[in-house]
């Protein structure tokens, strides 16, 4: 018998070492067109029957925590599966701006925001992954908590502001841009500029991301790691934080 040389406490350790940034994908979690299965499953094998267990499972590509691919808004835009693989593994930045949403649902990340970050961790490292921690992802247990939707049916939770992502771009040239609501645009936009201005210089989002308070505001490596679809708008994804 070969045993670990590594000790309990080592692996709890180690363990400790990554945090999840992602929702497990349920039928009730929230979801863009309010329906009230988001995720539709179906037991095709039993391990009574069968002598195995699966299931077939049919959602939206952007769905739970989710990564969008520039084609999803920009006509001729790289598909999930055309993203290299180099760009899926990055610096993680985290902008903590859960004190300004409490005050405004409908807050926009901001230049100021980024500078502010700036002044008191340091430049950030080009080509990172951004990432906007807003606390909404303690909504997520209520998909109508989670939309925030008004009488006339407009959403309303934070996001960024066009003008942050153009300079996140053009000064940072960031890999991607992310946030833990449903969109990196805020939910009253109804034009979409984050996402044509990110996907038009071919930068994903992640949206629906998880336990952002956990993370640190520098010096994590976030890993990436969306379902391989071809020809794929998005898809779900598993975000993990290597901690430093």
């Amino acid at each position: 018998m070969t045993h670990s040389s590594k000790s309990p406490t080592t692996a709890r350790q180690q363990q400790r070492g990554v945090l999840d940034l992602t929702h497990a994908l349920a039928p009730n979690i929230p979801n863009w067109d309010n329906l009230p299965t988001a995720v539709e499953v179906s037991i095709e094998e039993t391990l009574e029957k069968d002598a195995f267990f699966s299931r077939r499972i049919s959602l939206n590509e952007h769905t739970g925590t989710h990564f969008d691919a520039p084609a999803h808004v920009v006509a001729g835009g790289r598909t999930v599966e055309q993203i290299a693989p180099g760009r899926l593994v990055r610096p993680l930045i985290v902008i903590d701006v859960r004190k300004q949403v409490e005050h405004d649902a409908d807050y926009v990340v901001t230049v100021a925001d980024v500078t502010a970050w700036e002044k008191q961790h340091g430049e950030m490292p080009h080509g990172a992954v951004v990432l906007a921690c807003t606390g909404w992802d303690v909504r997520w247990s209520s998909p109508a908590s989670f939309r925030n939707a008004d009488a006339k049916g407009v959403m309303h939770f934070p996001g960024f502001a066009e003008k942050t992502a153009v300079w996140l771009i053009e000064h940072r040239d960031i890999a991607g841009l992310g946030v833990d609501t449903l969109s990196v645009d805020p939910g009253n936009s109804g034009a979409y500029p984050v996402h044509k201005c990110c996907a038009a210089h071919g930068v994903y989002h992640l949206e629906c991301v998880a336990n952002l308070a956990d993370a640190p505001p520098s010096g994590a490596t976030v890993v990436i790691a969306p379902m391989k679809l071809a020809g794929g708008s998005g898809a779900p994804a598993r975000i993990l934080a290597l901690l430093p």
